[in-house]
């Protein structure tokens, strides 16, 4: 059972600072999964922690996972709005990890893909490889990102409880639902998470450190 502690917005990032400073292993870029349903904004927390861990000497990339999208003709096989293919089936889990975490591990002065295929225009990005110095620190940013096998060396979980979940959804990203609910019982995010933040109501997060 996990105990949570409630804290301000402000107050956690600099505990996620903190605790990214302390696990880092110095010898190669810490890989971070920053996991959250796709409308829960990241860009505040993201910008937050890049400033603050710039600030204390760690480079900061960030990957989006909705960047490592597989082709449209994969994704919508099944139709746009299938649960079951979102579930298993959008993210290009071999690439992600072949072009950005595994680069990564144990190299000194490594290079990492930051994106492959506009999922909007179904385009590749045709985006170079950047480098990511030993100190670095790179934040995944992405849903459904645990229980696949991705090489990360920190969890952090944005947790929504079922309830907030359908409360918060937008309209067109209601029929994803059933895929997160899945996501609770077959992976337990929660249970796996270096960090788990309680985010039904992100003024008023609490948070849970292993």
């Amino acid at each position: 059972m996990r105990r949570y502690t409630a804290i301000t917005p402000q107050a956690l990032t600099g505990q996620l600072v903190e605790l990214l400073t302390r696990r880092h292993p110095g010898s190669h870029p810490l890989r971070v999964a920053l996991d959250a349903p796709g409308w829960v904004e990241l860009e505040p927390l993201t910008e937050a922690l890049r400033a603050e861990l710039h600030a204390l000497g760690h480079p900061v990339g960030v990957v989006w996972a909705r960047d490592f999208y597989r082709d449209a003709s994969l994704r919508f096989e099944h139709g746009r709005t299938d649960p079951e293919s979102f579930y298993t089936g959008w993210l290009d889990l071999r690439a992600l990890q072949r072009e950005v975490l595994s680069p990564l591990a144990g190299a000194e002065n490594a290079r990492y893909l930051p994106a492959l295929r506009d999922a909007a225009t179904n385009r590749a990005t045709r985006t170079p490889p950047v480098p990511l110095p030993a100190a670095g620190v790179l934040l995944v940013c992405g849903e459904l990102l645990l229980g696949a096998g991705l090489s990360f060396d920190v969890v952090i979980h944005l947790a929504l409880s079922r309830s907030a979940r359908k409360r918060q959804v937008p309209e067109d990203r209601r029929w994803t639902l059933p895929a997160f609910d899945r996501y609770d019982i077959d992976v337990d995010p929660v249970g796996l998470a270096d960090v788990v933040i309680r985010y039904d109501d992100p003024r008023h997060p609490a948070v849970s450190v292993r």
